[in-house]
């Protein structure tokens, strides 16, 4: 899964700008209902559901190998429920769709056909509108509950393969499909945001093995001060895109805590072989291994790590005190 880093700001009602390495694209519509065309000409179709930060995109036209992008279409019609379909389908599909979303503890407590599906998305868009104390409650019990919401009718006729994006370590997010692992990664930010560590690691450890999965769980046993479970999780990880390049680079920082300080440097140079990983990442690779010098007395060899930094982008947090600390007498 591609981790990305992108600036993105609004430019008329309707339309949005998005700036990322590969150029400028365009969206236009409204919540819910977009049409983006990209720098390379691709044009996609993003059906979602406002304010719950879930969404579907389906590419309707090719990239630039094409003679001529197609035109933006308008968004195709979302499916409603029949005359037949029942009470509850009816009520759960109207509060999604008319954003009532305090509508949905009701709902789940009123029809055990829909309660996983309104409990879950009740506890994601609470977290997202940052009620994290009731996001957590709920978030508890629909993961208690079992079973996979992705599989549920109700998902599969009008949420589909949505994505939901989920900060699955600092800095770090990923687009996760709707589902048991998206409520459990969810899940899992909200315990450690409650420092409920190990119940995070608990939750984090029953998912599906996968690198978001992996990137999560590192960082959570590093704030648990389980070094060695780090160390066991990378081993044998190299750096073949961004989600792994970050994984060696918290394989480094397990290996400094251990005091293996050529090792933790050969995590770092793997992380940084190659210079088409996010920048964030990098930075992060080169901060960590300034700090593995330290530890070795090397500090001219630490300040040229973060001076490397700081060139590149000098907004990264903390680099230019750290700088000045080492540079002191």
């Amino acid at each position: 899964m591609g981790f990305t880093a992108r600036k993105s700001f609004k430019v008329m009602p309707g339309v949005r700008m998005t700036v990322s390495k590969s150029g400028v694209s365009t969206s236009v519509g409204t919540r819910g209902a977009r049409v983006t065309r990209t720098a390379s000409g691709r044009v996609t179709r993003t059906v979602g559901l406002p304010g719950s930060g879930i969404s579907h995109t389906k590419t309707v036209s090719g990239g630039a190998s094409r003679r001529a992008a197609t035109p933006p279409q308008q968004a195709s019609k979302p499916v409603k429920p029949g005359l037949m379909a029942p009470k509850w389908e009816k009520e759960l599909h109207k509060a999604i769709t008319e954003q009532h979303y305090q509508e949905l503890p009701r709902i789940a407590g009123a029809y055990p056909e829909a309660a996983g599906v309104a409990a879950t998305l009740d506890g994601l868009v609470a977290m997202q509108a940052g009620e994290t104390d009731r996001a957590l409650e709920v978030c508890r019990w629909a993961w208690s509950a079992g079973g996979d919401v992705a599989e549920h009718p109700f998902v599969r006729k009008y949420i589909g393969r949505t994505t939901i994006t989920i900060a699955v370590a600092s800095g770090v997010e990923a687009a996760v499909p709707f589902g048991r692992d998206a409520l459990g990664l969810a899940l899992a930010e909200l315990e450690q945001g409650a420092g409920n560590v190990d119940e995070a690691i608990a939750v984090v450890e029953a998912l599906d093995p996968s690198a978001v999965a992996a990137v999560s769980l590192c960082e959570l046993y590093l704030e648990a001060g389980r070094i060695s479970d780090v160390v066991d999780l990378t081993n044998g990880m190299i750096n073949t895109d961004d989600p792994t390049a970050l994984l060696v680079t918290f394989r480094g920082v397990a290996l400094r805590e251990q005091g293996h300080h050529i090792a933790a440097r050969e995590a770092f140079k793997e992380a940084l072989k190659s210079k088409s990983r996010d920048s964030a990442i990098r930075h992060k690779a080169l901060v960590e291994r300034a700090e593995t010098y330290v530890a070795e007395n090397k500090l001219a060899m630490a300040r040229k790590d973060l001076e490397r930094v700081l060139a590149e982008d000098a907004t990264v947090p903390g680099v230019r005190e750290r700088l000045a600390d080492l540079s002191r007498p």
